[in-house]
């Protein structure tokens, strides 16, 4: 589960009810964090190489930071780098 520290209010109600057959900035958070456990630091919506993603970068325990990319409709990750 990700971290009830993280400000969910910085986001817009349409970022975490999307629908229309995409997934929820929750759920690609969940999706990112079942990759890379951590805390999540920030989200952003974004097109990337033609696909729409959730860039999600995340903090490890060991303080490593990791960005995530999510397809906004299938819920795939389409990139985990480390920064």
């Amino acid at each position: 589960m990700f971290s009830n520290s993280y400000n969910w209010s910085y986001y817009p109600p349409y970022y975490q009810t999307m629908g229309h057959g995409r997934i929820t900035v929750i759920e690609a958070i969940q999706i990112a964090l079942n990759k890379v456990p951590g805390q999540v630091v920030e989200v952003e919506l974004e097109i990337e190489n033609g696909f729409l993603v959730y860039e999600i970068e995340i903090i490890t325990p060991l303080g490593f930071k990791y960005e995530v990319e999510v397809d906004v409709y299938t819920g795939k990750i389409l990139k985990v780098e480390l920064d």
